[in-house]
């Protein structure tokens, strides 16, 4: 199998310099990190994504403060308890975003995220505690337990809130099928095993997160 290091290096051929592959790189949080986080933080990356789906992200992201505001921090212990008639008054606020599909999602993620972090001590502790060899498996989890979580939004919200993963993006996975690591798009429980398995060799070879070689991946197709 190629070695990490040739496929980081023609990223950098591409880009010009380390710096510039650098500064591509997400920010990945540590165990110890996303264990310490408040449940809040979680609520407002995964409520993002939501609203981030099929919409121009720097709109989402100019706007997030205010929403952050309105919403009380995400605080799930008291979005879990938010109204339909709050939820109706959100709508008529032109500063949000006024999609009612969406807003339904903050009180019914807010209480399940709150079951989590109860069971498990902090829904960040339970995210760091997940195995990296079964990312494909959280993400999974992830769609089943909360609204709007399916598809690409599991792999996102956890890049956005800085719990290492890969993400099966197009150039993604057109770079690993450049590479032979795959034969088509990763459905197949033996593929993704063989997919997570090739990350996990990068990893240890190159010392990089999960998230780095994802996207130095990414910076090799065209």
């Amino acid at each position: 199998m190629t070695s990490f290091r040739i496929i980081e290096d023609r990223a950098l051929r591409r880009l010009g310099s380390p710096e510039a592959l650098e500064a591509r790189m997400p920010a990945v949080l540590t165990g110890g990190e996303l264990a310490s986080r408040p449940d809040g933080y979680f609520l407002s990356a995964m409520s993002r994504r939501i609203f981030q789906a099929g919409m121009k992200h720097s709109v989402i992201d100019d706007r997030w403060p205010f929403f952050e505001e309105w919403f009380w921090h995400f605080d799930p212990e008291k979005l879990s308890l938010l109204s339909e008639p709050q939820l109706e008054q959100a709508m008529q606020e032109p500063r949000l975003i006024r999609h009612w599909g969406k807003l339904r999602t903050i009180p019914i993620n807010a209480a399940e995220m709150l079951a989590i972090s109860r069971e498990h001590g902090g829904f960040g502790r339970w995210l760091a505690e997940w195995p990296d060899s079964d990312l494909v498996g959280l993400w999974k989890v992830l769609g089943k337990r909360f609204e709007r979580m399916g598809g690409h939004s599991a792999p996102r919200f956890l890049r956005l809130c800085g719990r290492d993963t890969f993400v099966f993006t197009d150039d993604v996975l057109a770079a690993l099928k450049a590479l032979d690591v795959i034969d088509g798009k990763p459905t197949r429980k033996d593929d993704i095993a063989r997919v997570t398995a090739q990350f996990l060799t990068w990893q240890s070879e190159s010392g990089r997160p999960l998230a780095h070689l994802s996207r130095i991946l990414s910076l090799t197709v065209d």
